[in-house]
């Protein structure tokens, strides 16, 4: 089994046409909707320090921090989601936003649209080491009644089709993403319990501490690969 794929391959490549398509049409994208209502929440003020995001970060800021995530906050393994409530909490002394919820992720992909196009660069040494390897044995673990690894799909039969999905290297660059399977936008962590109800395996809760191990070695998969903010998969 291969640590890395050789080039890494971003889901768009194996995608069809119609969802290319899809993706790059801005009027058709459906994840436009969600991204507007993200850009709507970065300038809102919330919370009683009386700040919005947009205080903090001004229209050149953020240009590349969606490709940095996860990364070690403070001694913590930090997805974007994660930090976005730091933030919030801590800078704005408003509510953390529920994991999965429909205004975290829109407002994740309104952080993102500002690093799109440029290249993934999680780092994986110092303080993130011990949570990459942790990743890496989470990718190469046999889970589930169906006894299954993750590079078993994501390595070995990439291209092969499975229960109707064209098997991908399981790249994270475009999520969240829009699912048309599910009529919304998804985060990392769900395809990871969608993945888990795959193979009959037991998933984790959004934002668990595997989840978060396993989403910084994926991540790490994909160094180099371009941030899709709105991208589309089936």
């Amino acid at each position: 089994m291969p640590d890395r794929p050789a080039p890494p391959v971003s889901g768009h490549a194996l995608a069809t046409p119609a969802v290319k398509q899809m993706q790059r049409d801005s009027f058709a994208n459906p994840a436009l909707f969600w991204l507007e209502r993200g850009q709507a929440a970065f300038d809102r003020v919330e919370g009683e320090a009386g700040k919005s995001c947009a205080d903090c970060h001004g229209a050149d800021d953020l240009r590349s921090a969606a490709t940095t995530f996860p990364k070690v906050v403070e001694g913590a393994l930090t997805a974007l989601e994660g930090q976005i409530n730091r933030c919030r909490t801590l800078r704005m002394s408003a509510p953390a936003l529920g994991l999965g919820s429909e205004a975290l992720l829109s407002l994740m992909l309104a952080v993102r649209e500002r690093s799109d196009g440029m290249p993934m660069a999680v780092r994986i040494d110092g303080a993130a080491r011990r949570f990459f390897d942790r990743g890496r044995a989470l990718y190469t673990e046999r889970r589930g009644q169906m006894n299954l690894a993750c590079f078993q799909c994501h390595d070995e039969r990439v291209g092969l089709w499975l229960r109707g999905e064209q098997l991908t290297q399981g790249q994270t660059n475009g999520l969240p993403g829009y699912l048309l399977r599910w009529g919304e936008v998804g985060s990392v962590h769900r395809r990871f319990q969608f993945c888990d109800d795959q193979r009959l395996a037991e998933p984790d809760a959004l934002g668990s501490d595997d989840y978060l191990a396993l989403e910084l070695y994926t991540a790490w998969r994909g160094n180099g690969l371009p941030v899709e903010a709105l991208a589309v998969r089936r």
